[in-house]
């Protein structure tokens, strides 16, 4: 079991999930902390990943890389392909489109039962051993290994993140963010950077939907949800939106606060839902920002 779930009575697999839905949260506020940009849509691609790399286990490459290249692919070209349609939108209008477009595809793999599995979701495939050529890495029946493996793929995604956002261009999303008519008129073509961070976005969210789907071995139309965008939302509001950190401590004490209520509760979203209220009214700036606010 990872070191850091010992003080909190967790176990590897919600370790996990800390990891994965972290790096969900992480890749919204990518959108909406540091370019102003609200989506409730991002569950179409992170669920576009859990189906790509299931279906290809499932139907075409036992191979659990090429699986997740496949399933990271299919999110990403997707999401490059609905963003030239809604870039033009901003706020509630861009948000409702999201929303939308994210219902098709959740209707798509709820009603093609036959590839998808329908309301029952897509099983019979499995994560299978990583071929290093010299060894092989058993990520099926060691939990451990494979939260090492997610870990490890949570590292290179959140340093390409920080590379991008510290990069000219991530300044230029800052400059739309704050300003968005000012950027125009330095001759910023902020309709191609919105979409391209567009794109960004969904590639980092996708990744986290094939690492989801490969952590129980199935994915259900619900992966598509909005609902699940919504969560991803909260998670960032609640760790601290704008901030780098904030999403992956939201995601943290939205996922163990979930485990721990919904093992006394069925009602554990009413706690949640409190809790989340009571973050907004009196730290606007998330738990990440009370904690350093205390700390300085």
């Amino acid at each position: 079991m990872p070191y850091w779930m010992v003080p909190i009575g967790g176990y590897t697999d919600l370790a996990t999930r800390v990891l994965v839905l972290g790096l969900a949260a992480m890749s919204v506020n990518f959108l909406l902390g540091f370019t102003g940009v609200l989506s409730f849509g991002h569950a179409a691609y992170f669920g576009l990943g859990a189906y790509g790399v299931g279906l290809t286990l499932k139907y075409l490459v036992p191979s659990t890389p090429v699986g997740i290249l496949v399933g990271i692919l299919v999110g990403t070209a997707a999401a490059a392909l609905v963003g030239i349609l809604i870039v033009k939108l901003r706020g509630i209008y861009f948000a409702m489109v999201t929303i939308a477009i994210g219902q098709v595809f959740y209707f798509i793999a709820f009603r093609w039962s036959s590839v998808t599995g329908g309301d029952d979701g897509l099983t019979g495939f499995k994560r299978l051993p990583l071929d290093l050529g010299f060894t092989q890495i058993d990520i099926l029946g060691n939990d451990k290994a494979y939260y090492y493996m997610v870990l490890a793929v949570f590292a290179v995604a959140v340093g390409a993140m920080a590379l991008i956002l510290r990069s000219p261009f991530g300044r230029t999303l800052l400059a739309i963010r704050e300003n968005e008519r000012r950027a125009r008129f330095l001759g910023i073509p902020v309709d191609r950077h919105i979409w391209i961070a567009f794109v960004i976005s969904c590639f980092f969210v996708s990744v986290a939907g094939t690492l989801y789907a490969l952590l129980s071995n199935f994915t259900d139309p619900r992966a598509l949800h909005w609902t699940l965008s919504g969560n991803f939302v909260i998670m960032a509001v609640l760790g601290g939106m704008r901030s780098f950190w904030g999403p992956l401590v939201g995601a943290a004490i939205f996922v163990v606060l979930q485990d721990y209520v919904s093992s006394q509760t069925q009602n554990w979203m009413f706690f949640i839902g409190v809790f989340f209220v009571l973050v907004v009214l009196f730290f606007p700036r998330g738990v990440l920002g009370l904690i350093r606010r205390k700390s300085s």
